[in-house]
């Protein structure tokens, strides 16, 4: 086994709790991280914006992974790297959600646009990542500067189905998963939570088996692969915790704690 470096997790469904709060106890485990010398930072679906309510009351020094570690920015948000979408995958993603009547989000780097405020999953963003959407009548002017799609419904069996179908549609001309059972996210192509660690990994001069991951979803699955400890959150579906070296308490159950109290625990054990 490897001594773990770098711990790099999930925010929604695995560092905070269903209602979005960071507990006492996920503080906590961070901080003995840092204490023990292992580093880390977060990546998720959400934009910049959406990250720093957590970064910042943790302290991270570390870059971070938004828009599901397509773009890297350091702690302040400016951007190290940033990939968009191409334009003509942004037209087939719109017409895939169009036909199949999914309310459709464009991403930039420092705004959210919306076409409609459908009453529930606007809102909830909004809440989310604090921070509000601007409103268009259409996304077309906005396609060359996409860092992220996102096909929102309530109707989570009709998203699980179009993302194969947008994927095949796609190609490698981006990529489209599910970060939450509602959101179907598409990102630019070859990029994804997998790559964000191969980059920290270079960027600390590490082995990628000497970083764990922690996640809940589907967009998880590339860093999965890629890691040396994979953690699945308790929450997680069947199909991540398969995935998954280990799997650890739900999210509110302070599952993230668990997982790192598990990462320390097994450093020491290679340490004696």
């Amino acid at each position: 086994m490897t001594r773990i470096q770098l711990v790099i997790s999930d925010v929604d469904g695995t560092l905070v709790t269903t209602d979005k709060r960071l507990t006492d106890r996920a503080r906590d485990a961070v901080a003995r991280l840092e204490d023990s010398g292992v580093g880390f930072t977060l990546t998720s679906s959400r934009p910049p914006v959406g990250m720093r309510m957590y970064s910042d009351p943790l302290g991270i020094t570390l870059p971070l992974g938004p828009f599901n570690g397509s773009s890297i920015v350091d702690p302040e948000l400016t951007v190290i790297e940033q990939h968009l979408i191409p334009d003509h995958a942004v037209a087939t993603s719109l017409d895939l959600f169009a036909r199949n009547g999914i309310d459709v989000w464009l991403f930039t780097n420092d705004n959210w646009y919306i076409r409609r405020d459908d009453g529930k999953y606007v809102p909830h963003e909004q809440r989310t990542i604090q921070f509000a959407p601007a409103m268009v009548d259409d996304f077309a002017p906005l396609a060359g500067q996409a860092c992220k799609i996102v096909g929102v419904s309530a109707d989570f069996a009709l998203l699980k189905r179009c993302e194969p179908e947008l994927q095949a549609a796609l190609g490698d001309r981006a990529l489209a998963v599910r970060s939450q059972d509602y959101y179907l996210d598409v990102t630019p192509p070859g990029r994804s939570k997998g790559t964000f660690v191969q980059a920290m990994a270079q960027r600390l001069g590490i082995a990628a088996e000497a970083i764990a991951t922690i996640g809940d979803m589907q967009n998880d699955l590339p860093m999965f692969g890629v890691s040396g400890l994979p953690i699945a959150m308790g929450n997680a579906t069947d199909d991540v915790k398969h995935q998954a070296a280990h799997v650890t308490a739900r999210n509110d159950d302070d599952g993230f704690a668990a997982a790192i109290d598990f990462i320390l625990d097994r450093n020491a054990s290679l340490d004696r």
